[in-house]
């Protein structure tokens, strides 16, 4: 059965892409790099507590039957439980699993330190068992994750690896997107350059990639309008997404979408955004409004703060608060825009 990111990712390559086109995923990942505070919080109940893994799992159920995500991005350990759900049963929504979690994506280990050296590569999932029993269940398309550190020692470790999980995708017909990381450590460039030099190793990385072996799309962070349109334009045969970081305001979510979008990516792949969010089925309902052009950034916080308020959820941000963009790179091009 076709999904729906079979139909979007045609209809890009094809030129014929509209906004309702714009791919959202969901990384429900988050247990890979975090451990117990992966599942997020329970706003319903007061005071809020901490999803068990099988909360988490129930409301990652409700967010494939409400059918607007495109992607659904989990463990491997996670997907064998909706499978044995038959959360995907008769879904358009296509499931995908973590290909690899490099050690720049431990950082919500409690106490851990991982962050504060240079990224190295790590690989666990098993690409045989999740495809042995597709498409009934299982899946065929992974995320694979890298960072560049500009140090010759470890960039090399890094493509190295790269190139061996191509090779172990290629035996198993397996699929991958590419998401490629801002360095984890400070490397003494400013944001401009940063863009600059990730764009520079995402076009690097793959050229020696012939075509069969290539990913279907990238996933990189939003470093502004100039690094974007940069990577948008130099190769119409790359498919670029954004990813979201961290949870940061309501305003800051949609306004991501909303920058990404105009300024060339066609996909968004949101984890704490949603996870974190009060009412994550009504902020992804936005968050397609946004990316369709329905609704402006400001206009959905709004109607967000107004679906909390039906729920009878309080907010964790009044919505003065919420309203306000505080992550750099969006604050610097809405300017630019208003």
């Amino acid at each position: 059965m076709l999904t729906r990111l079979d139909r979007k990712l045609a209809n890009i390559r094809a030129g014929r892409y509209k906004p309702t086109d714009f791919i959202i995923a969901d990384a429900k990942d988050s247990d890979v790099g975090a451990g117990v505070t992966a599942t997020g919080f329970d706003y319903s109940v007061k005071p809020p507590r901490r999803r068990s893994r099988q909360e988490f799992i129930a409301q990652i159920e409700e967010i494939i039957q409400q059918d607007i995500v495109d992607i659904m991005l989990v463990s491997q350990s996670n997907l064998d439980l909706l499978d044995e759900r038959g959360a995907f049963l008769g879904s358009e929504m296509k499931p995908a699993i973590r290909g690899n979690l490099e050690t720049m994506c431990w950082g919500a280990v409690r106490h851990g330190t991982y962050t504060q050296t240079p990224s190295i590569p790590f690989r666990d999932a098993n690409l045989a068992r999740a495809i042995a029993n597709y498409p009934t269940s299982g899946t065929d398309l992974a995320l694979y994750s890298v960072s560049f550190s500009n140090d010759v020692e470890r960039d090399v470790r890094t493509l190295n690896a790269f190139a061996e999980f191509r090779a172990e995708a290629a035996r198993n017909n397996f699929k991958y997107f590419y998401e490629v990381f801002n360095p984890s450590v400070d490397i003494g460039l400013d944001r401009e350059q940063i863009g600059e030099f990730v764009n520079d190793h995402i076009i690097k990385s793959l050229a020696s990639v012939p075509r069969a072996d290539r990913p279907l799309f990238l996933k990189t962070p939003y470093n502004g309008p100039k690094a974007l349109e940069e990577l948008v334009n130099f190769d119409s045969e790359l498919i670029v997404g954004v990813l979201g970081g961290g949870a940061g305001t309501t305003r800051d979510t949609f306004e991501l979408v909303a920058q990404s979008e105009r300024y060339g990516a066609r996909l968004a792949l949101f984890g704490r955004k949603i996870n974190l969010a009060e009412a994550p089925l009504h902020l992804i309902v936005l968050m397609r409004a946004v990316a369709d052009g329905t609704l402006g950034p400001e206009e959905a916080v709004r109607a967000y703060h107004g679906e909390l308020q039906k729920l009878g959820l309080p907010p964790t941000r009044t919505l003065a608060d919420d309203r306000q963009i505080t992550e750099d790179v969006l604050k610097v091009a809405a300017a630019k825009a208003a």
